[in-house]
This record gives structure tokens, C-alpha cells and sequence, in this order.
């Protein structure tokens, strides 16, 4: 009988470390899962007026594409802007760069934060199907060629 004792005591024993660990088991709390990383997001124009037509090359029906090297900063500013690939008229050239000076963006985001981007922006100037009036005030502001 005193094993019978014996068992039954390792027995309750045995039970009694079961509960307390089973217990202790579902008083955890579920581990909270990590908060996900923030999606980076791309930068986005906001406000990009075209620039000016500049008169002389307007009056001359000179048109082009100027390509421009453009870094936007974390304020959504370009912070840097130079001429990529020019029109093959400098005044198209400096009027787009004048323009995109002045230009507004969302800066880009990466885990959260704003970050500085490059990008390459194709300037238009597709010349003017139709002579601008003003041009013809300026023929007789020039000389008269001989």
C-alpha cells in the first residue's frame, strides 16, 4: 500500500506542476505583432507651371526638348537643377531651368521619412504654329539688313 501511497502522491505531484505550468501558459499575453514598415512612397509633382516661351526663339520658330537634371529635396524643392541634355537653343534651355526652379513636389519617402530624389524631366517647346503679334514690333526694333 505505501507504494500505492507513493504513486498516487507523484502522481498529485505530477498534476499539480501540469496545472501550474498549463496555467501559466494561457495567462501570457499573444506577442504583439511589429508594427509594419511604412510603404515608401515616390516622389509626385505637385505644381509645375510651363515656362516661358522665350520671344526671340518664339519669333524665330525655334522649338526643342530640353532634358534637365533635377534634385528634389526632402521639402519637395528642387535643390539642384542643370541642363541633361540642352534644346540646341540656349534660351530654351535657361527658360526651362528658370521654370523648374520653381516647381513643387511631394518629396519621396523611405521608412517614413522624406528623401532627396533625382530625376531626369523632359522640357517641350514645340514651336508655335502661328507667328506671336509681338514678334512683329521687334522686326522694327531691328536694323534693316542691307
Amino acid at each position: 500500500m505505501n507504494t500505492v501511497s507513493n504513486l498516487l502522491v507523484s502522481l498529485r505531484g505530477a498534476l499539480c506542476v501540469s496545472a501550474v505550468l498549463l496555467a501559466a501558459g494561457c495567462s501570457q499575453q499573444p506577442e504583439a505583432e511589429a508594427p509594419a514598415e511604412p510603404i515608401a512612397t515616390e516622389l509626385t509633382a505637385v505644381e509645375t507651371p510651363p515656362p516661358q516661351y522665350p520671344m526671340d526663339a518664339a519669333c524665330n520658330g525655334n522649338g526643342g526638348t530640353s532634358t534637365l537634371k533635377v534634385t528634389v529635396g526632402t521639402e519637395g524643392v528642387p535643390t539642384d537643377v542643370i541642363v541633361f541634355r540642352g534644346s540646341g537653343n540656349d534660351a530654351l534651355d535657361d527658360a526651362a531651368v528658370t521654370a523648374v526652379k520653381a516647381w513643387t513636389f511631394k518629396a519621396a519617402t523611405r521608412g517614413g521619412q522624406p528623401v532627396a530624389q533625382t530625376i531626369n524631366v523632359p522640357v517641350n517647346f514645340p514651336p508655335p504654329q502661328v507667328r506671336p503679334d509681338a514678334c512683329f514690333s521687334l522686326d522694327e526694333k531691328k536694323p534693316a539688313q542691307p
